[in-house]
Formats: C-alpha cells, structure tokens, sequence
C-alpha cells in the first residue's frame, strides 16, 4: 500500500455503532470528566469500566454501543477519547491491506477523500500505540 483514502462522511455513525469496547486513555477520562462538568470519579462511577489493565466506557445496553451518541452525533465530538478521534487510523487497519478493505465494508468514508500516504497514517497510528501501550504491547 501506498496511501490510503478516508473522507469522514456526514450524518454518519457507523464507527460509533460498529460493535466492541470505546476503549480510554488516563487523559481521555480527564478531559471527558472536565467537558461534562464532572469529578473525575463521578463520571468512572457512571461511565467507566475498570480492569486490571485498560479502562473503557460502559455500554448502554439495548443494542447500543456508546452512551454519548445522540441520533448520528457525538455529544462529547469536542472531546472524544483518541481510539473515536483516530478511526480508521488504527495500527492493525493500516498496517493491513485486508484489514483495510474489510473496515472499508463497513465504513463509508474508506476509499473517499484525498490520498493519505501511507507514512502518514502510520505515524497517526502510532498515537494508538502510546494512548494504549497495553493494547499494542
């Protein structure tokens, strides 16, 4: 691969409604907390569930996947934690041609938009890496 195209497309959700854990980093749970008005363990207490080695936020039940999206927004987009901020920009999406594409069935905005080198999305990648060193350990 020598770039990848993605185009963030409008009234769409599909990130946010794609199955799995929104996973948070310390400072995401700082600035989440600060954004809502909250202490910082008021809002673990509601949102946030604890293990041993990541931290991420409650599912709401009933089939959603996030408790902060509102119709197709993002109630805390200001904020978002980095795993939201960097889709598809994801280590294993990028450095995965088939991993690409297969996000891409599920995400309008892949292959839209202008060229991104491949470099690029690499270095943006890497921030997952230091958000989550023990996802990407």
């Amino acid at each position: 691969m020598n770039g990848l195209r993605f185009e963030c497309q409008p009234d769409c959700a599909k990130c946010c409604e794609m199955e799995g854990y929104v996973y948070l980093s310390e400072r995401d749970v700082t600035r989440i907390a600060e954004y809502l008005g909250q202490r910082q363990a008021d809002f673990e207490s509601q949102h946030v569930y604890r293990t041993r080695h990541s931290r991420r936020l409650r599912k709401p039940g009933r089939g959603k996947q996030c408790g902060f999206l509102r119709g197709k927004q993002c109630s805390i987009h200001a904020v978002k934690p980095v795993q939201c901020r960097l889709f598809p920009f994801w280590p294993e999406l990028v450095e995965s041609a088939r991993e690409w594409k297969q996000a891409g069935a599920m995400c309008p905005g892949i292959g839209k938009g202008s060229l991104i080198q491949i470099t690029t999305a690499v270095e943006v990648a890497d921030e997952m890496r230091t958000a989550y060193p023990d996802t990407y350990a």
